[in-house]
């Protein structure tokens, strides 16, 4: 498919691009294709648990009904597990981000070309389907979880004790500025790596997909096969990381002592 660009520089650039409102180089630009897949995975989400809230029965199960109950049971079980504290938003907050990631990395699993095309049928330069090989979007949530963590931090310590713990440890009262340089650092560091690890491995899947798309028809089936099969557990691990780090992070925010 990539034979109407005249490089597979050109087709690889058209594929990493984004539907781009404003500037593609301004800060203020906006990705509508990673907002408007952001927002629809999320809406896929709310509607199929809603609609199994609404028709659960005590009876045998159907398989949406089994499904959900297995990633309630599965999510619940790791909160206990991991989180100290107590806390009626972290268990809805883990079951979000692990679907909400799960279904929005899926979406690399769809045929490659499919969604591009359509979007130049229809007049768009670029459509990027998978928002978490976007950064923008792993940022954000990150960012979310990072004053998820503040503000417990304040709320649970107090601000005379997130102060103790920011200006005090590790290395006691006289390495004050020492001490709130590496908490500093290590507050940066949650978010940056929760987002950075997530983009990276989608992004680098996509990359590759673009790569083996470049190749004759009998060797793309041969290759995108079981890159697909492997895919599959890094985009579920990948959703799982994300949920597990989220409930530690917000877990030791709790912790007063």
């Amino acid at each position: 498919m990539s034979t109407e660009y005249a490089s597979a520089g050109d087709y690889i650039k058209h594929h990493l691009g984004h539907l781009t409102l404003g500037n593609p180089d301004s800060f203020w630009a906006l990705h509508l294709d990673t907002m408007f897949f952001s927002l629809a995975t999320g809406g896929l989400f709310l509607y199929l648990f809603y609609k199994v809230a609404q028709t659960a029965t005590t009876g045998v199960p159907g398989r949406l009904q089994n499904a959900v109950e297995m990633i309630v049971g599965f999510v619940d079980q790791q909160v206990k597990d991991s989180f100290h504290g107590r806390s009626n938003l972290i268990a809805p907050l883990a079951l979000t981000l692990f679907v909400w990631i799960f279904i929005m990395n899926s979406l690399k699993l769809l045929p490659y070309d499919l969604i591009p095309y359509l979007a130049q049928f229809l007049g768009m330069d670029h459509m990027r389907i998978n928002p978490t090989s976007d950064i923008n979007a792993t940022f954000g949530m990150s960012i979310a979880v990072f004053f998820l963590i503040i503000y417990y931090s304040f709320k649970v310590k107090g601000g005379v004790g997130f102060a103790k713990e920011m200006l005090l440890q590790p290395f006691g009262k006289w390495f004050i500025p020492f001490n709130l340089i590496l908490k500093v650092v290590e507050e940066i560091a949650r978010p940056v790596s929760l987002s950075l690890r997530l983009f990276g491995n989608m992004y680098a899947g996509g990359l590759i997909f673009t790569l083996i798309a470049l190749l004759p028809w009998y060797l793309q089936w041969t290759l995108g096969l079981p890159w697909s099969l492997f895919k599959l557990l890094i985009i579920t691990l990948q959703a799982f990381i994300f949920m597990v780090l989220t409930i530690v992070y917000l877990s030791l925010a709790h912790e007063d002592h």
